[in-house]
């Protein structure tokens, strides 16, 4: 696979939860009295979120990311037998404070000194994104943060990613769009988005329409595909 359709590239929008922000960083910090349930809760807790903004936006009952969010983790928790109120807001205290990954401010450092518009598009409300970034501390080093939120809708639907051209005044072709989650490629791909894949768990690609221009093992590899040195 070549990296060719990236080489004319003047803004990159990065997804948030999972790409620049560690999911399962909140039960990592904060999960100790879950035991051997941990791992599970918090597995379970990111594929109920997914699917609660796939299945709100199908049914057209729109709740923002964060009901969305407390809604996954309550049923993760129910699934699992817990039943912890104190540990429950811990938890979701924990996760407007996710870690972010060690590549993602080197990463936008880079792109940004080499002159591209950085940004985060996201399911996510603006909230959510706010406290997320700011803990990171990485808002010096983003041009903008759209949420979907603006829209009621969520991704992989095609007026999300249109959100990227209307708020950053480039064409689609023009703009890379980097997502760890792979179904989120796709969908990005899909629109017309060049894509660079992020990978970090070797997954295999999901069996959906769009396919990236690139894949990476991590941020530290989107700067050279660029053509920034």
């Amino acid at each position: 696979m070549t990296a060719d359709r990236l080489s004319d590239i003047g803004a990159c929008a990065f997804d948030a939860y999972g790409t620049m922000f560690d999911v399962h960083s909140a039960v990592a910090r904060g999960g100790a009295a879950l035991g051997d349930k941990a791992a599970a809760v918090s597995g379970l807790w990111r594929q109920k979120q997914l699917e609660y903004s796939w299945l709100r936006t199908l049914m057209g009952s729109h709740a923002d990311f964060w009901q969305v969010t407390c809604d996954a983790l309550d049923y993760a928790f129910e699934f699992h037998g817990v039943s912890d109120g104190a540990l429950r807001d811990q938890l979701l205290e924990l996760y407007r404070r996710l870690d972010a990954y060690d590549d993602v401010a080197d990463c936008l450092r880079k792109l940004r000194g080499a002159g591209l518009t950085t940004a985060i598009l996201s399911n996510a409300e603006p909230a959510m994104l706010a406290a997320a970034v700011d803990s990171a501390g990485i808002a010096e080093l983003l041009d903008a943060v759209l949420s979907a939120e603006t829209i009621a809708i969520y991704k992989p639907d095609s007026r999300v990613y249109q959100i990227a051209i209307d708020e950053l005044g480039l064409p689609r072709e023009r703009i890379c769009f980097v997502s760890n989650n792979a179904w989120d490629t796709a969908g990005a791909a899909h629109f017309g988005f060049p894509v660079a894949r992020l990978n970090r768990g070797g997954v295999p690609a999901e069996r959906l329409p769009g396919t990236p221009v690139a894949v990476m093992g991590g941020l530290s590899e989107l700067p050279g595909l660029l053509g920034i040195d």
